[in-house]
């Protein structure tokens, strides 16, 4: 499954959620550690749901996206750690 993951500059750093994920989030100094720390809570956050028996929500199909150009440079293929 593939999800789409929000991340968001902030002064003091940056931080990604997963829309179809509530409560998976993740924050960091760098995009690279929000990247790594954003998977790590994607897999954990999964676990958890078939761990308590819950339904693991399958990826919106048509969530819209929008790349600030700046961060498109940092964040190259976000999904090539998670895949």
């Amino acid at each position: 499954m593939e999800y789409v993951i929000i991340f968001e500059g902030e002064k003091n750093g940056c931080s990604a959620y997963v829309p179809d994920l509530p409560g998976c989030i993740a924050a960091g100094e760098t995009i690279a550690e929000v990247r790594k720390l954003i998977a790590e809570a994607i897999e954990f956050h999964i676990e958890g749901l078939q761990e308590d028996g819950e339904v693991v929500p399958p990826p919106s199909p048509d969530l819209p996206v929008q790349i600030h150009p700046g961060m498109l440079a940092e964040l190259g293929n976000p999904m090539s750690e998670i895949e």
